[in-house]
């Protein structure tokens, strides 16, 4: 009898706690935030990754009428940035600002002290900055199926210039030798401004750089930009056709930006991150603030944001094993 009264109590304990912990979990996320965000950024200051990061900060620094500080943790392509939020309490209060190198090249090409998928809760795609081919004006082509035809008559005497090996650049250019069916050479850098001077002083012919380095040296004659990576023309570069309309299906290679929160942050958590993401994304001034540094900006739910990310995962995955990539 006493028995059955002890199992009786400890039942009653654990359904109690059971409930608790139910309720819980929504009061914490009415609450949130009730203290200081960090927002991590795996680049320096004022590259397009860290824009991205600071203009929504604000924004949702003013809503909350909490701090949300901006935190550069750069090295790595971003890896170290992503590594330092993986391993952050799952509470809401470390968030990411993923970037495509951190969470779909960089595990095709390193091992890394993470993984992409299960450390990570996804929040919200953000959008993302296409790259742009462009080349010396002293180059003899004028669109982009005169510079095949250069390439395919000239093998292995063109060159490509990229922000270093396993960058965004460099894929793009590794993609557009197995669409184009041409042998040109990579020549990575330590970063887009040394392959954009050389590019410049004409060392090396091509790159395949994101518009926001590359806008006003386009703008000014510098640089002819042939071909933009997106699914139609865009008001910065009115002029420029994409790849498809040169005849070039499949090319997809531009840097996306996504907020992520470590693996485990509770759903109620990251619905509300969600939300009020997606309506700064829709503020006139945050609108044109991104736009202004070639951001296409593209809403999201977080279990899309997530199916973006396997797919990207796969994507590189082929790239990398077809073209037979090894870092330099």
């Amino acid at each position: 009898m006493i028995e059955t009264k002890r199992r009786v109590l400890r039942t009653a304990i654990a359904l109690a706690a059971l409930g608790a912990a139910t309720l819980a979990a929504p009061a914490a996320a009415q609450q949130y935030p009730s203290k200081p965000v960090r927002m991590i950024v795996g680049f320096p200051p004022g590259g397009g990754t860290d824009v991205v990061a600071r203009v929504i900060s604000q924004r949702l620094s003013d809503w909350w009428g909490q701090g949300v500080v901006v935190e550069n943790r750069a090295g790595a392509t971003g890896t170290i940035g992503a590594d330092v939020v993986a391993k952050s309490p799952a509470d809401g209060y470390t968030l990411l600002m993923g970037h495509v190198n951190s969470h779909a090249i960089a595990p095709n090409l390193f091992k890394l002290p993470y993984d992409p998928l299960k450390d990570f809760a996804p929040v919200s795609y953000v959008g993302y900055v296409p790259n742009v081919l462009v080349v010396h004006p002293a180059v003899p082509a004028r669109t982009m199926k005169e510079l095949i035809a250069l390439a395919k008559s000239k093998p292995g005497q063109l060159h490509y210039a990229s922000s270093g090996s396993g960058s965004t650049q460099h894929l793009a250019g590794e993609m557009f030798k197995q669409l184009a069916g041409v042998d040109i050479v990579h020549v990575p850098y330590k970063g887009s401004g040394q392959a954009i001077g050389d590019l410049l002083a004409g060392v090396v012919t091509m790159n395949f750089d994101t518009m926001p380095p590359v806008l006003d040296h386009i703008k000014g004659g510098r640089l002819r930009a042939l071909a933009i990576s997106t699914p139609q023309r865009i008001a910065q570069l009115p002029d420029v056709p994409t790849f498809a309309e040169e005849g070039m299906s499949g090319f997809d290679v531009t840097n996306w930006y996504g907020v992520m929160a470590p693996g485990g942050t509770p759903k109620e958590v990251v619905a509300k991150l969600n939300a009020d993401i997606n309506k700064a994304m829709k503020e006139p001034d945050v609108r044109a603030r991104l736009e202004q540094v070639g951001t296409q900006l593209r809403e999201t739910r977080p279990d899309e944001f997530e199916a973006f990310m396997k797919a990207e995962l796969a994507k590189y995955a082929k790239l990398v094993k077809d073209a037979n990539i090894r870092l330099e």
